[in-house]
């Protein structure tokens, strides 16, 4: 199921309500990063997606507007861009924290990678 902008958002809103302690808030996964050791993904159920359609082919281009980086924790998720725009939202099975997962993909290598859903950081921007 895609998710529109304004479920993402509101869904987001609640993932950052949630105060229980939780190993995947220990992860701290602020940016993108590797799936961290201390978390499997059993630990997860996929909500939804954020591919429009997965007959076109997506962007790779980044949105980064005030000179933020991929890794950077400030770095805003806008939807339309890569690597959100390849996005899976996943909800951690223990507490209910939202999280972004994609897989990243090189030349010889294939790597996991998640981030926290922040509703402070989610933007519409268009294409």
């Amino acid at each position: 199921m895609a998710i529109d902008f304004a479920t993402l958002k509101q869904m987001a809103e609640q993932s950052a309500a949630v105060t229980q302690s939780c190993s995947c808030n220990d992860a701290q996964a602020w940016s993108w990063q590797q799936m961290p050791l201390t978390l499997e993904l059993d630990q997860f159920e996929e909500t939804g997606t954020l591919v429009e359609n997965p007959y076109d082919e997506p962007t790779f281009e980044e949105y980064h507007p005030a000179g933020t980086r991929l890794q950077s924790d400030d770095a805003p998720i806008a939807p339309r861009y890569y690597p959100a725009n390849l996005s899976q939202v996943l909800r951690c099975v223990k507490c209910s924290r939202l999280y972004l997962r994609y897989t990243e993909g090189g030349g010889y290598f294939t790597e996991v990678r998640i981030r926290a859903l922040q509703p402070q950081l989610l933007v519409d921007a268009a294409l």
